[in-house]
């Protein structure tokens, strides 16, 4: 006992020890830069996780006093936010330069009752809200930027897009609006309205009616205005939505995940850790109010002592750009944060992919047993680390074994059954939920594993890289092959002691699944999914099937396009193939008009670069994936030929967003197509009506036309009951 309190001791003297190294390192260089942190605070709050401030509800009082309501007799379930948009100054970590960077940027800032700033320890993660199913959310989205120049006419007054003439290409980059990311909730008037355009000087209250059938989950919110989309969310202006529930599943009804997810000796929630993706592209400025360039053209991504990184360009996007950049994906705003745990003990961690230009894989490996978190804290943090060395680092020092996790919800949604896996995949707009166990102490690298071109975003194959640490501390040693039985008992425990009598044996049968020969140690999850009915052929038998392509190359003219089509066949102009019937956003064009109440079958292609499919309002199931010899890469423990899991598992799940993988590339266009997957899907319009968008979740092409508005309509002979 005292041999593990005396190591136990000098681990936290040396790393406090190495943190006041780092913290006097970056001391000394914040006197030679005016583009540094200069005092230990903040230097050392800079390199630990924090969760993303929560934005905390109150009554409008204005509103409950008009009617004559006391404040302690108003309805519980009215919650009301306040949110800020704005220029926001601040620091981002340069691990390349062992510097903080001054970045100006868009942001969101929370407000509380009392009118006050909410204090966040890093301003380009927004707030996180939480609400609760049967709730009225109202946010007041303040839009305090400036007019901006690109969105000005020659009166200078604001100037809306009427016509597709300017509507795909960027413009008004200061004109903002708000998507909540994965709600279940209408999509018109001051609810999920992305069509509205609240520009500078501006404020809009937003309504969102939770229903109290609203599936619990972990959803985000971010800006959706249409021609600046791409460079708001590249700014950092998204957040965390929790819905969080605790509706406990009956005989009849199923309940809320995280009735499950429950200590059984604390009667308290199995820790959480939001982990909301970000891809911050900023640049400097030269003298001339310009980006910086090199000789041949490209962005010089470099910042001098004394300027300030901003995102203003749509030069800052596209393919090739992110690497390019050499910056780093942040976590809740921090570059290579160190999260804390305890051994054993059951973790949730809600990941959002909140990002524009990256595709995200995730890994937890220990480090390696020869060296401790205090060197490898050194190396990443004060060894001048670039992004294209860091898979060296990773191969040197996170080589230990790599920690299995389970699954549980996919884009805000519990999962029929858990997928236990080591690594998971994230593209733009996508959410999943881990649970796992960290089988002993010391530290642990999160890596993001090297990902295979044609299931990246960027269509380049990515190499390996660090997104940041665990530092464990306790004493228990969980043989790492234990770890799903670890869990599992703890589930088992869990359940036995907080699900109701009526239907605690078939919840503890189905986390014992697990445990079972040859079910993948899948955990299932039957009384908790939100869609216990799956979409069978019958429902969508005499439905018309949708069809949706997507596309970007250049014209016979050789202007980039980027389209959609609801037509599979090509054509050839002038020596170019293209899809035969292409189209771009309009906003003053509806293109499908949906039947509320019916569900229909959907199949998605690509003919040039893979591309994340997103519908707004409601989810959809996925059926079959089909890679380019036929094979349905969905179905649990399929590997595909470039080393590809992304989709394994994911068979009979619901989602929201999706990668439309394809093996093309543009100018690989032929007649008669080949080399593309198939994606066939199937989703119910229930409930809400009215128009909304689907769009590709790489938001720079959105934002050029990749994006279409739709509709969901009461249509005649039909009966909703």
């Amino acid at each position: 006992m005292n041999t593990q309190k005396k190591a136990l001791s000098l681990y936290l003297r040396n790393f406090l020890l190495i943190i006041t190294f780092l913290v006097s390192l970056q001391a000394v260089a914040a006197e030679k830069k005016n583009d540094v942190v200069s005092n230990q605070k903040d230097a050392f709050e800079s390199l630990l996780f924090s969760e993303p401030p929560s934005l905390k509800g109150t009554l409008r009082e204005i509103l409950a006093n008009h009617f004559g309501v006391e404040k302690s007799l108003s309805n519980r379930n009215d919650v009301y936010y306040v949110l800020n948009v704005g220029y926001v100054d601040g620091k981002l970590y340069d691990p390349s330069s062992n510097s903080f960077q001054k970045v100006h940027l868009r942001g969101y800032t929370g407000q509380d009752a009392n009118n006050k700033r909410v204090t966040q320890v890093n301003q380009f993660v927004a707030p996180q809200i939480e609400a609760h199913p049967g709730d009225t959310v109202r946010i007041l989205l303040k839009n305090r930027l400036p007019p901006d120049a690109s969105c000005l006419n020659n009166h200078g007054m604001q100037q809306q897009v009427t016509a597709n003439k300017l509507a795909d290409k960027p413009h008004c980059f200061n004109g903002t609006n708000l998507h909540s990311h994965g709600l279940w909730v209408s999509p018109t008037g001051n609810s999920d309205n992305v069509l509205l355009s609240i520009n500078p000087g501006v404020s809009f209250e937003h309504q969102y009616d939770l229903s109290n059938d609203i599936p619990e989950g972990t959803n985000w919110y971010h800006s959706h205005r249409h021609g600046s989309t791409a460079l708001q969310v590249s700014s950092g202006m998204a957040g965390a939505f929790i819905i969080r529930g605790n509706r406990k599943p009956t005989p009849t009804s199923n309940g809320d995940l995280s009735t499950l997810l429950m200590d059984p000796e604390t009667g308290q929630s199995y820790k959480e850790h939001t982990v909301l993706f970000q891809q911050i592209a900023y640049a400097c400025l030269g003298n001339d109010g310009k980006l910086k360039r090199k000789k041949d053209g490209a962005i010089n991504w470099s910042c001098n002592p004394g300027e300030t990184g901003v995102i203003e360009s749509y030069d800052q996007f596209g393919p090739g750009t992110w690497p390019a950049s050499g910056r780093w994906t942040s976590i809740n705003g921090i570059v290579l944060p160190t999260f804390k745990s305890q051994v054993g003990e059951v973790e949730r961690w809600r990941l959002i992919h909140a990002g524009v230009r990256e595709t995200i894989n995730m890994t937890f490996r220990k480090i390696n047993p020869n060296i401790n978190l205090n060197e490898l804290h050194k190396r990443a943090y004060t060894g001048h680390l670039k992004r294209e060395d860091a898979g060296r680092l990773v191969q040197e020092l996170c080589s230990g074994e790599a920690i299995p996790f389970q699954i549980v919800a996919a884009d805000g949604l519990t999962m029929s059954h858990t997928i236990n896996t080591q690594k998971v995949t994230l593209q733009p707009g996508y959410r999943y939920d881990l649970l796992t166990v960290f089988p002993s102490s010391g530290g642990y690298c999160i890596i993001q594993p090297q990902q295979s071109k044609a299931g990246s975003i960027n269509s380049e194959s990515s190499p390996q890289s660090l997104l940041g640490f665990v530092s464990v501390s306790g004493k228990d040693n969980i043989p790492t092959n234990a770890i799903t039985s670890v869990l599992v008992n703890k589930l088992i425990k869990s359940a036995e002691k907080f699900m109701p009598e009526n239907v605690r044996e078939e919840v503890i049968k189905d986390i014992a699944h697990a445990e079972g020969k040859d079910n993948n140690h899948e955990i299932l999850l039957r009384k908790f999914t939100p869609h216990p009915i799956d979409i069978a052929d019958n429902e969508v038998q005499g439905q018309s099937k949708q069809k949706l392509l997507f596309f970007v190359g250049q014209d016979s003219d050789k202007n980039n396009v980027f389209v959609l089509s609801h037509d599979f066949s090509v054509k050839n102009v002038n020596g170019v193939y293209m899809p035969s019937k292409p189209f771009i956003y309009n906003p003053n064009k509806l293109g499908l008009n949906l039947p509320l109440g019916k569900a229909q079958e959907w199949e998605l292609r690509s003919y040039s670069v893979s591309h994340p499919f997103h519908i707004h309002v409601n989810p959809f199931q996925i059926v079959a994936i089909y890679d380019p010899q036929g094979r349905d890469v969905s179905a649990p423990g399929v590997v595909e030929a470039d080393g590809d899991t992304q989709f394994s598992g994911l068979k009979g799940q619901w989602k929201d967003t999706i990668l439309v993988k394809t093996n093309l590339l543009p100018g690989d266009l032929k007649n008669n197509p080949k080399n593309f997957y198939r994606f066939i899907i199937r989703t119910r319009y229930q409930r809400y009506i009215g128009e909304f968008v689907l769009h590709c979740h790489i938001l720079d092409h959105e934002d050029q036309g990749m994006m279409e508005k739709i509709a969901v309509s009461l249509q005649d002979n039909v009966d909703l009951h």
